[in-house]
């Protein structure tokens, strides 16, 4: 494993990190047996940097996380994300209040049985409450000891500006791969500006990349069959897409996966990808995209490839896209 900076905190983390929502939450069915032994053998491969949230799988993803936390907790930088949760009718709702946040970090510790989050994100921006009363709260935890950094998920660039005048912020995370390159224009050069890591959530593009996934195999509680780029005429062109990608892989003598990751990892070295798995052979693969260099001929023929299928579709649905601060 090689290793990247975190911002300019001194901190240095895995250049792959891992994803951790999808081994209760959003994708297919549960495998506490095979997430374990995922989060076990990402340790063995010098992965110290795992990413969860207090929504994923209503805490439990939090929970299951700390089984392997907690004897290892010298060996792992972790992240947490605070904002989402259901009301009573099960409606998807944000808070990103002072009041809100205290009450967050606190289940968050006892979920993942540790004394101080490494880094603590907020899920989205409130466009309720000023960015500045909330990044405040934030700062008040590590002001208290109970975080030791702050950032911020999905923000906008106007967003981050206002938010490292409160506090310096170690890390935005967004979506960015292949096919979600919104950041490119704004968000990702301040980042580089201001020395603010980019930790990139779903670069496989939510496994379209991966060429390995059938859509009509998701089962019911797989998020990914309400998202426009799975549907119709968006799913074709993917579909194209993906398999051109895989020929671009094999010629490189790598997977389309390792492709992937590498392309983001490419992109700048204030990048830090966070692949979700919870199978170890594929931590083991995607862990292998380290190894894997890309050429200008590399970067031409894989944006020849896009503009060829550039009907890609929406990453996010209307009920999910209500909460991205706007680029």
């Amino acid at each position: 494993m090689k290793y990247r900076n975190l911002g300019n905190t001194g901190v240095k983390l895995s250049a792959i990190g891992l994803g951790c929502m999808g081994m209760n939450h959003a994708y297919g069915l549960p495998d506490d047996t095979a997430s374990i032994a995922t989060l076990e053998a990402s340790i063995e491969l010098g992965i110290n940097f795992w990413d969860t949230a207090d929504m994923y799988a209503a805490g439990r993803n939090e929970e299951l996380i700390a089984k392997v936390l907690k004897p290892n907790r010298q060996k792992i930088f972790i992240a947490t994300k605070f904002g989402f949760y259901n009301d009573a009718s099960g409606k998807l709702c944000f808070d990103g209040s002072p009041t809100y946040i205290k009450k967050a970090v606190e289940a968050s510790l006892k979920r993942l049985q540790t004394d101080v989050i490494d880094l603590y994100y907020a899920h989205r921006i409130d466009q309720s409450i000023p960015v500045e009363e909330m990044v405040g709260a934030m700062a008040d935890l590590v002001k208290e000891g109970k975080v030791k950094y702050l950032g911020l998920s999905e923000a906008s660039a106007n967003s981050i500006k206002r938010a490292v005048a409160v506090h310096p912020i170690a890390a935005i995370q967004s979506e960015y791969s292949i096919l979600s390159r919104e950041i490119e224009s704004e968000v990702l050069p301040l980042c580089e500006n201001l020395g603010i890591s980019l930790v990139a959530f779903s670069p496989l593009s939510r496994g379209l990349m991966s060429s390995s996934i059938d859509p009509s195999k998701f089962t019911e509680n797989d998020f990914r069959r309400k998202l426009p780029r799975y549907q119709g005429a968006y799913a074709q062109n993917n579909q194209h897409l993906a398999e051109g990608f895989a020929q671009i892989a094999a010629a490189k003598k790598c997977t389309p996966s390792q492709l992937a990751i590498a392309w983001v990892l490419s992109k700048s070295p204030n990048i830090i990808p966070i692949p979700g798995t919870k199978r170890p052979q594929y931590l083991i693969e995607n862990a292998g995209a380290i190894q894997v260099h890309l050429s200008e001929l590399d970067l031409e023929q894989i944006e020849t490839l896009i503009q060829t299928y550039p009907n890609i579709g929406d990453r996010y649905n209307d009920t999910f896209n209500q909460f991205v601060d706007k680029y």
